[in-house]
């Protein structure tokens, strides 16, 4: 039975969130510790944990067909692999930093100025499109040190939070691009493989959908019914149903997760009670 290759990162954040998505997704994956290659005991698929930096070149190459990687290693090392679906998670920055103390004006104060980082090629592209010349160093692991030890006069990594440069005593100057996690497609799948893609996908657009809306549920007067089912956005317009109640009605909604409180808000200033809200586990369009 043919089934898609996927590689996900080895160890971190990632990791477990692309496993996460996939368990969402319903496949189960059948891995002990340390295992470097899985199968999935309900769904084709085998999954390879590979380092993160490895990832664009067996896409490119056609050892994987697939793989949950952050858009700037892309970027970074694969602008000709397509992304399929973008993903909504492990969300980051690549950010310019320099120490807390040096004085900083525009991006034209790294002209002939030493830059540390593990994404050279980024960083050439953004300067270059900047009119700026720096002198790269390049280092494989923890940049934040650079500035400290007197290797480079600034840095440019990867910010989440912000807490490793705060450590660092550096500060963010300038980002480069926002990224999160994205699900791409090796040049080389074959069709076979790319229809089982489709079936994947699919689950996939149902999870993300599901986490970034809320169900609600509220009771409201007849009065104002026409009121609230004008703020409630709804799929395609909101369930309505009488009450026991003479008089009162119970509406049935979908709220989108990132405008969740301001419509709640208005919800209760319109004269809507007993709103209950649940998490969504799939939502399928």
């Amino acid at each position: 039975m043919t089934k898609i290759r996927i590689a996900v990162q080895k160890s971190g954040r990632l990791n477990e969130d692309s496993l996460k998505i996939l368990k969402d997704c319903g496949i189960s994956i059948d891995n002990g510790k340390d295992q470097l290659k899985a199968i999935s005991s309900n769904f084709p698929l085998e999954v390879f944990y590979l380092r993160n930096g490895d990832i664009p070149q067996y896409l490119r190459d056609g050892v994987v067909d697939i793989a949950i990687i952050g858009e700037n290693v892309l970027i970074e090392k694969g602008q000709d692999i397509s992304i399929a679906e973008k993903l909504n998670f492990s969300k980051c920055k690549v950010s310019l930093a320099v120490p807390k103390t040096t004085k900083y004006n525009s991006v034209q104060d790294f002209e002939g100025k030493k830059i540390a980082t593990s994404y050279p090629n980024t960083v050439l592209e953004y300067l270059k499109s900047k009119g700026v010349t720096a002198d790269l160093h390049i280092i494989n692991g923890s940049v934040e040190i650079a500035p400290n030890i007197g290797l480079a006069d600034g840095i440019c990594d990867i910010v989440s939070s912000g807490s490793t440069l705060f450590k660092n005593n550096l500060k963010e100057v300038e980002v480069i691009l926002k990224s999160e996690a994205v699900l791409a497609v090796s040049p080389l799948i074959s069709e076979e493989r790319k229809e089982i893609l489709r079936k994947m996908q699919f689950r996939i657009q149902s999870v993300l959908q599901a986490r970034q809306n809320k169900y609600v549920l509220l009771n409201a007067p007849n009065d104002k019914l026409d009121e609230i089912i004008s703020i409630l956005p709804g799929m395609r317009s909101p369930t309505v149903l009488p009450l026991a109640e003479e008089g009162w009605s119970s509406v049935h909604s979908v709220i989108k997760r990132d405008t969740f409180w301001e419509v709640i808000d208005a919800l209760k200033k319109a004269g809507a009670e007993g709103i209950l809200v649940c998490p969504i586990e799939k939502m399928v369009m």
